[in-house]
């Protein structure tokens, strides 16, 4: 078989089932992925005056879309942070290794 053939994989979100083609690789990320929506459309489910699939698919996309710009955000932060660190440690550093011999 042919490495970047796409496979069918099932994927159950809210009871429904959908086939969706993916190359070898990527289908235990992909069931993963569809477990980890499938979890969220019930939260939502549970908690909607609405219910319907497509309402709730739309709402959970942004919830996750959300919280992914969020964590986004929060790891620029740190990566500034790191950065910031890694520079005042380097310029510290220099400054030791420039210092004349005593």
């Amino acid at each position: 078989m042919n490495a970047t053939a796409s496979e069918p994989v099932s994927l159950r979100l809210l009871d429904r089932e959908f086939h969706i083609a993916c190359a070898p690789e990527e289908r235990a990320g992909l069931i993963a992925a569809a477990q980890f929506l499938d979890g969220k459309m019930r939260e939502l489910k549970a908690n909607a005056k609405a219910p319907g699939f497509d309402r709730i698919a739309v709402l959970t996309a942004v919830s996750i879309a959300h919280e992914l710009l969020s964590l986004r955000k929060e790891h620029e932060s740190q990566e500034q942070v790191l950065t910031d660190g890694l520079a005042s440690l380097r310029k510290k550093l220099d400054g030791l290794l420039d210092a004349p011999v005593k």
